[in-house]
């Protein structure tokens, strides 16, 4: 004959975890601060001035002077010590330096 019984009830333990109130001290108005809305607030929305006219001729100089330099590393032309992979690193790093300043373009 077969066990009717059903999967064994899980352990529930009801009621709170700490206790109702906090911790039982009054906070005089000084510690209390600035009361909290409950409401949401946006942030300000600072205005922020445009980019001056000669951004993006930076961007796009720091992208062509990176593509340069790694290509005469490649060709093993004009750059002294052309074998070095410094150069490939200086190329690499117009290029970051080309794409950090377009992240700062409005």
């Amino acid at each position: 004959m077969a066990n009717d019984k059903g999967p064994a009830p899980t352990r529930r333990t009801g009621g709170r975890t700490a206790p109702k109130g906090g911790s039982g001290r009054r906070r005089s108005p000084a510690d209390a601060g600035p009361s909290a809305s409950t409401r949401y607030t946006p942030p300000d929305h600072r205005s922020h001035a445009p980019s001056p006219p000669w951004l993006p001729w930076v961007i796009v100089g720091l992208f062509v002077l990176g593509v340069a330099v790694i290509f005469m590393h490649y060709a093993e032309t004009v750059l002294p010590g052309a074998s070095s992979n410094w150069w490939l690193l200086g190329g690499l790093g117009f290029i970051l330096g080309g794409i950090l300043t377009a992240t700062q373009y409005r």
